[in-house]
């Protein structure tokens, strides 16, 4: 009989504290566009180095095509942008791990990166360009690349193209770099967006370098972000802030600022 009361007790004990227990608060999962919303920021991934795209001015401010972008972006999503400069390589290694919220940085679409990354719509169009030294004679084409030595960032569309056309790539970190290897005649050529070589030019008139040959057709820029499927409304969100700057002349205007001609139409 005692052995009964204590087995009874101790159901009615454990039918207590289940009943006092509280059920998991329900939390719902808020998507990209709603966590940059609260957050009241949008971290952009650029690498400041690239002129006319992202660079500094003689006062050091963050200024470019791209920033002026961003900035509309930022503007156009009720938040502030929050820039973080690096390099080429490790930047896009943070958008694709989600550290970044994109990258604003004259990024050509490629099928390749779409496989890893969410784009935007495109929003300006550029064409590649061999750059050599003045006293370069033998690369006058795209195929004349073939056993010659070039330089970019590893995983650059310019590296790309270069190896595809049989030159062996000397990995480096910025536009800088790159024409500094060229002028010193350690490299044989380099591939660089045409309007980021007449930039370079404007502003070193002196240098002893000049354009080889130019792609026929201009290839895509566009906004690599996270890819994600709670992603939908954030990129939808994107393309509508670069549809509102083109409508309203903005794109075009930021591209005469600092290209001097409007790339914002293929």
């Amino acid at each position: 009989m005692k052995k009964l009361l204590i087995t009874l007790l101790s159901l009615l004990l454990l039918s207590a504290c289940a009943s006092n227990k509280q059920e998991p608060e329900q939390t719902e999962t808020k998507d990209k566009l709603a966590r940059v919303e609260e957050a009241g920021k949008l971290v952009v991934a650029m690498e400041g180095t690239w002129a006319p795209w992202t660079y500094h001015d003689e006062s050091n401010a963050l200024v470019g095509f791209d920033v002026d972008v961003a900035k509309y972006i930022a503007s156009y999503l009720g938040v502030e942008a929050e820039f973080v400069e690096g390099e080429w390589d490790g930047l896009l290694a943070g958008v694709e791990a989600g550290r970044y919220d994109m990258l604003v940085n004259g990024c050509t679409v490629t099928d390749e990166r779409k496989n890893t990354y969410d784009f935007s719509t495109p929003y300006a169009y550029d064409r590649v360009a061999i750059i050599v030294n003045n006293d370069n004679e033998d690369i006058k084409s795209f195929e004349d690349l073939n056993g010659k030595t070039t330089a970019n960032t590893i995983t650059s569309v310019y590296a790309e193209i270069a190896e595809g056309y049989g030159a062996t790539v000397t990995p480096v970190d910025d536009l800088i770099q790159t024409f500094l290897l060229l002028e010193q005649g350690r490299i044989d050529a380099t591939l660089n967006a045409e309007v980021a070589y007449g930039d370079y030019i404007k502003t070193n008139p002196n240098a002893p370098i000049k354009i080889a040959a130019v792609a026929s057709e201009a290839d895509p820029i566009g906004i690599p972000m996270h890819k994600s499927d709670d992603n939908k409304s954030f990129v939808a969100k994107v393309n509508e802030a670069l549809a509102d700057m083109e409508k309203t002349g903005k794109l075009a205007e930021a591209s005469m600022k600092y290209f001097g001609v409007d790339i914002t139409k293929k």
